[in-house]
């Protein structure tokens, strides 16, 4: 069934990429220097003008033009960017700020800038999610270098908070009334010079970066939402990088320009734990035991995902050393139990998931029906227990980069995003534990002992991790390659 596909892809292809002709010009932007500019297709357009208030941040923090005070190494932990160093007392921080750095429209960085900034966020209306229910205060030092940052509670993961994109540091001159504008007013690699609303953007090496001089005198970045075309832009030399090659597309593709980058994402089954036939320990655990994740592995992804053995994946490299396996219950006969699958059509690889798992679970003895909407019109059901079970592709790690927040939301009795409807007083303590434990290895061992109370409930069955492969040119040198999704053009970056 799917060489015709793959062959329909192929054309498809090939008729997109005379379409493309063009797009991919540069704009009439300064060079700033010697070289070639990187000409970057990304999947999802801005969708609210770039403010960094909201997801479009990450496109900021992945083009090198908009910083924070904190970033995050591969294991999650805070490492100094804007910032040199941090300490806590009780509920307040207190963050140095670098020296010497300016911003794109020439004014300096200070402690009362990084306050503003911040306070902007947080007096937001919505405020950035990484804020949601934490309540702050920022004040700068009189005349010194640093900014207290004062919580409502003690809170241990405040600089992980501080890492995320939506939390960049911008000039006075980024805020006019309820609107933010990051064109000229970063402080990174690269000054924002031009946002053509949602087709394109430019950015031009600021040669006053306090870091390492960009390699590349500029980007040109082209909105590409649909998937065939961006590989195209890849396959014809449209594009150098190229975001989120489809899998199907993926294999039309030189392998040699492709890599495939493990998501803190997991594909999980859900099972409702409060009513129907998956109150039962007895059948969850008949279900987890019917399930053949390498098969969908294999059939849906096309072998472009990982396997899970837990909720935790390859994009967290401590997790698996830290992983113990949970005691769970035993086996019952399903005996035609009636269930019912939901899932969504707006992930594309979903609603084939699903038809595998009906196969899967109707092999085992269960009755299987499957229904599938759009995301917008299934979530409310979802998480009032409508199901008995909900497929979902659900992101582990959330801005601060930390999957405690995570495994509180899906799993704990007071979690706001508990589809399971789990209600367990030992998963909430074990959830409790990590979330109030410090940042470091002490609280990583503390989350996979709250994964593994979860696993032992069966309420949650993860099936695979996903992958997103990124097409970089044959030229390309230094392009990140980010599980979290907040790199993609450094300064070390540059096309031959």
């Amino acid at each position: 069934m799917r060489l015709p596909t793959r062959l329909l892809h192929a054309a498809a292809l090939a008729s997109v990429s005379v379409l493309l002709t063009g797009c991919f010009s540069a704009p009439d932007s300064a060079s700033g220097g010697d070289g070639k500019r990187i000409r970057v297709a990304m999947m999802n357009p801005p969708r609210s003008g770039l403010s960094p208030l909201s997801d479009d941040a990450f496109k900021l923090s992945r083009w090198s033009t908009a910083e924070t005070l904190v970033t995050l190494d591969a294991n999650g932990d805070p490492r100094p960017a804007l910032a040199t160093a941090w300490r806590q007392t009780g509920r307040t921080w207190t963050f140095t700020v670098r020296d010497g750095v300016t911003f794109h429209d020439g004014s300096p960085l200070t402690a009362r800038a990084v306050a503003h900034s911040l306070t902007k966020a947080a007096t937001a209306s919505p405020k950035p999610r990484i804020l949601d229910g934490v309540d702050l205060s920022v004040t700068p030092s009189g005349s010194g270098n640093t900014v207290t940052v004062t919580t409502a509670t003690p809170d241990p993961l405040l600089p992980q908070r501080l890492s995320s994109p939506q939390l960049s540091i911008l000039s006075a001159k980024a805020y006019r009334g309820k609107t933010v504008s990051p064109v000229g007013t970063g402080t990174g690699a690269f000054r924002l010079t031009k946002v053509n609303g949602t087709s394109s953007a430019a950015l031009d090496r600021y040669d006053g970066y306090w870091g390492t001089k960009a390699k590349t005198p500029g980007i040109d970045v082209t909105f590409v939402p649909d998937g065939t075309a961006r590989a195209a832009a890849l396959r014809s030399g449209e594009a150098d990088i190229v975001e989120a090659v489809p899998v199907s597309q993926a294999a039309l593709l030189d392998q040699e320009l492709i890599t495939e980058v493990p998501m803190p994402r997991t594909n999980t089954l859900y099972l409702n734990t409060a009513k129907g036939p998956f109150k039962d320990p007895g059948l969850r655990a008949a279900a987890r035991e019917a399930i053949d994740p390498k098969a969908i592995v294999d059939g849906v992804y096309e072998g472009r995902a990982d396997v899970a053995r837990g909720l935790l994946g390859p994009a967290l490299p401590w997790a698996s050393s830290l992983r113990s396996e949970p005691k769970r219950a035993k086996a019952a006969n399903p005996s035609g139990a009636a269930i019912t699958i939901g899932t969504f059509t707006d992930r594309a690889e979903l609603p084939e998931v699903a038809q595998t798992l009906q196969q899967q679970l109707q092999k085992a003895g269960f009755t299987v029906k499957l229904e599938v909407r759009e995301y917008a019109n299934i979530e409310s059901d979802a998480l009032a227990g409508a199901f008995d079970a909900f497929i979902l592709s659900r992101a582990t790690v959330l801005d601060s980069g930390d999957p405690a927040a995570y495994l509180y939301s899906d799993f704990a009795s007071r979690g706001s995003f508990n589809i399971s409807q789990l209600a367990d007083p030992t998963v909430d303590k074990a959830l409790d534990k990590a979330a109030a434990t410090a940042a470091g290895d002490a609280r990583r061992r503390a989350v996979m002992a709250a994964e593994a109370s979860v696993l032992a409930t069966d309420a949650a069955i993860p099936m695979l991790h996903e992958r997103v492969v990124q097409g970089d040119a044959a030229g390309v040198v230094g392009a990140e390659h980010d599980p979290r999704e907040r790199l993609l053009v450094t300064p070390a970056t540059y096309v031959k």
